[in-house]
């Protein structure tokens, strides 16, 4: 992913409408796996629609948690390519 806010918000972009799989880390050694589409973006975050969840239909995240590596993304044809 590249290294710069700037940089992830044109990288998405391009990417739009793509199924995405995050991976959100929500406590020391736990990890959530969140499977859907790159809805939209915005200046400060961007949407995934959901595929299947109980409660949520769309989650959004800043690019900041890229940066920081709170979450990763992982890109379908990405995952299907290196198997």
């Amino acid at each position: 992913m590249p290294t710069s806010l700037t940089d992830i918000k044109s990288h998405l972009d391009t990417r739009l409408g793509e199924k995405v799989v995050v991976t959100v880390q929500v406590g020391r050694n736990k990890t959530l796996e969140r499977h859907g589409m790159l809805a939209e973006t915005f200046p400060a975050v961007f949407v995934v629609e959901l595929e299947e969840d109980e409660n949520l239909k769309r989650v959004s995240y800043s690019y900041t948690d890229i940066l920081t590596k709170n979450i990763e993304m992982d890109f379908t044809d990405e995952v299907s390519e290196e198997s």
